[in-house]
């Protein structure tokens, strides 16, 4: 019997956490095995509309499978979805945009004409598909490019022009698979500058990535993914929250009875002219019992400041150290799951 996300939350299933905005993507319970292999395992996800959200995870992780899941490329051995609105992904696909991790345009078309064809794929006439795609490369400082051959491109450009063929149909979601794999620094600076844009204007994005930075840099929201399963999904800041944030404080010297009002685990690297630093958790009571006792004591406070955990520290936290070596050790290209 088939069961929608209603009767599935009705039969005691717990949902995705609540989100403030309209779900854009909602899933629950995903799974797909290939061979005896599970490689996705009870997935469950919120995309809220308009964010930019990024799938966290090394290689081999399940992100891929998971995305592919969504779009309906693949069916779900279990678990449910709903894309825009729609539990069947090809009745809204086109209002998605798509690139697959497997980059590919074929070698003899224009760019234009690239552009333009797979926005026909999803409904858009040929024709204002060839004047928004010419606009999309005048954009986007592509516009020599507009007439000559993908095979005259470089790899470089060649990867921008199939990324503006996900946008010229004006997609309410655009989902990104690797995106930055194969672009130089200054082409993912574009390709980041692109997505903000892309999430101010209300298009939901969302994107797969092995590396920290990228996530870290552009997401309101991650599902850090290892192992087939999601061990987290929110919001970014709240990831880092899951480690308390760490003091960094310089005395003008080492010792004193203010000492006592430091931690117990607290680390000192001493100086050769008697001063040192302290790196500990900030103290639960908060910072200004802290600082009143060292002002008290006269530590002579040279500097202090409370440092937040970053996403990777976060991502080791909640996945384990040999999900982040895995993570750390990523080729270029991710495996085909």
């Amino acid at each position: 019997m088939r069961m929608d996300l209603g009767d599935w939350n009705a039969a005691g299933n717990a949902p995705p956490p609540a989100a403030a905005a309209p779900l854009a993507i909602e899933a629950i319970g995903l799974v797909k095995r290939f061979d005896g292999f599970t490689a996705v395992d009870g997935v469950d996800l919120a995309v809220p509309e308009g964010a930019i959200y990024g799938i966290l995870g090394p290689n081999g992780a399940g992100k891929t499978t998971t995305l592919r899941m969504l779009l309906g490329i693949i069916e779900p051995d279990a678990g449910l979805r709903r894309i825009l609105g729609a539990e069947r992904p090809h009745d809204v696909s086109h209002l998605i945009g798509y690139l697959p991790e497997e980059r590919g345009l074929y070698p003899a078309m224009k760019a234009i004409e690239a552009i333009a064809f797979v926005g026909a794929l999803r409904g858009l006439p040929r024709a204002e598909g060839r004047r928004r795609g010419r606009a999309l490369l005048e954009e986007h400082g592509l516009g020599s490019a507009a007439d000559r051959q993908i095979r005259q491109l470089s790899k470089g450009m060649a990867q921008q022009v199939q990324i503006l063929s996900c946008l010229v149909h004006e997609p309410r979601l655009v989902i990104f698979d690797e995106p930055f794999s194969g672009l130089d620094a200054i082409n993912q600076g574009r390709l980041e500058k692109m997505m903000r844009g892309l999430a101010e204007r209300g298009t939901t994005v969302i994107f797969s990535t092995h590396v920290i930075a990228h996530a870290e840099r552009l997401c309101d929201q991650v599902a850090i993914i290892a192992g087939g399963k999601v061990p987290f999904a929110g919001p970014v800041d709240v990831a880092r929250d899951r480690i308390r944030p760490q003091v960094r404080l310089e005395t003008g010297s080492s010792e004193g009875r203010w000492r006592s009002a430091l931690p117990a685990d607290a680390r000192m690297d001493r100086k050769a002219d008697g001063s040192a630093f302290f790196y500990f958790p900030l103290p639960e009571s908060g910072i200004e019992p802290l600082l009143r006792a060292l002002i008290e004591g006269e530590a002579g406070i040279r500097s202090l400041s409370i440092e937040r955990a970053g996403l990777h520290d976060a991502f080791v936290a909640i996945a384990g150290e040999a999900a982040a070596r895995a993570l750390e050790g990523n080729p270029e290209e991710e495996s085909r799951r």
